[in-house]
């Protein structure tokens, strides 16, 4: 199968594309702006041919479509404000479509933009393959089978300061910052904001860290899919105190009224903080989902699961839902058509491969309540 990354030399997009070069029968091609075609070479060995491509030129739908992928898997971020036209482009083109996307609304109200057309072509478009909701979701499922009664669904990112961040990650976090959004809680919506309500979480391992409220696509899609679940909430915990406190005092300035535009300083910012706060903190991140509720022993119990990411190598997990459901499309395995947000298509199981071989650690804990 013939797979055109869009973004595949950015953060996510290369790491994506090393990966899917070890698979046999697929035909892995870096797609950027940044490039003038030819051949990438990547530092552990994979090679991969280049194709110059602007999902903002008016006649990329018809380049992407030229290039003939059997799978385009979108990269490109930030999510936050695109439209649907690189999806739309792929069915045109005949071709699955797959994205990283974690845009609260991108992916909220992506099978509505998207599913008559991936219907009519006869292929699978999935938004979101990735932390969120791919991964986070199937935990939550994998957990949520231990419950009679699910009550709360938690999720805490951390992120070790030394991993790459990637601009576009960093304009993304930048740019709900301060400005509300919905959360389900206590069973009703109620109002939040970015980079606000920090609190204390612990992790193992890493120690206790400060996490701060992100919009996410998990607080828009979970409510609906969890029956009767009453609090859904995601919180991002950053290693360093520091960053904590300037992000929180941003987004208290913008929920003031005052128009901070901190998305546009995200590449000055990230090279500031390269320079002068990597060497403070570690090269180890985590990723932690709690859910809550009453067991099947009809006692009220919590199980949490943890995944810690040593070496630096924390930024593969937003790639592997997209590795893993590009491997499923190759070999015929999903047999589904149309558009859909990245929930029910994997199985906790099924990243343990992933894990591994980048020497992750995961557990599930009970906590008795």
């Amino acid at each position: 199968m013939r797979v055109i990354v869009i973004g595949g030399l950015g953060n996510f997009g290369a790491r994506i594309c090393r990966r899917l070069a070890q698979e046999p029968g697929l035909t892995v091609i870096a797609a950027s702006r940044r490039t003038g075609g030819g051949v990438h070479r990547f530092s552990s060995g994979e090679t991969v041919a280049t194709l110059p491509l602007d999902i903002n030129a008016s006649d990329f739908a018809a380049r992407l479509a030229e290039a003939a992928p059997g799978l385009v898997i979108h990269c490109a971020g930030p999510f936050q404000g695109q439209d649907y036209g690189v999806a739309q482009a792929a069915c045109a083109a005949g071709a699955h479509y797959l994205d990283l996307a974690d845009g609260r609304e991108f992916v909220e109200h992506f099978s509505a933009h998207v599913d008559a057309q991936a219907k009519a072509a006869g292929v699978l478009a999935i938004s979101g393959a990735s932390s969120v909701p791919g991964l986070s979701c199937a935990v939550a499922d994998h957990l949520a089978r231990s419950f009679s009664r699910v009550d709360g669904i938690r999720t805490v990112i951390a992120p070790g300061q030394q991993a790459a961040r990637g601009v576009a990650t960093i304009k993304a976090v930048f740019g709900y910052a301060g400005l509300a959004f919905a959360r389900w809680n206590g069973g009703a919506w109620r109002k939040q904001y970015g980079w606000q309500d920090i609190r204390r979480f612990s992790f193992v391992g890493l120690g206790p860290r400060w996490g701060a409220a992100c919009d996410v696509p998990d607080l828009a899609l979970f409510p609906a899919r969890y029956a009767g679940v009453r609090d859904i909430e995601f919180h991002a915990a950053l290693e360093l105190r520091i960053q904590h406190v300037g992000l929180w005092l941003a987004a208290a300035l913008r929920r003031l009224g005052l128009p901070l535009p901190i998305e546009r300083w995200a590449a000055r910012l990230d090279t500031m903080s390269v320079l002068l706060l990597d060497r403070l903190g570690s090269d180890t991140g985590a990723m932690k989902v709690q859910v809550r509720g009453v067991l099947k022993n009809n006692k009220q119990g919590c199980l949490t699961w943890q995944l810690t990411a040593p070496g630096g190598h924390g930024p593969e997990i937003p790639c592997m839902a997209a590795v893993l459901l590009a491997c499923k499309l190759a070999n015929k395995q999903l047999h589904l058509t149309g558009a859909f947000p990245c929930m029910g298509l994997l199985e906790l199981e099924e990243f343990e491969t992933e894990f591994q071989r980048w020497k992750f650690t995961s557990a599930i804990v009970e906590e008795m309540q």
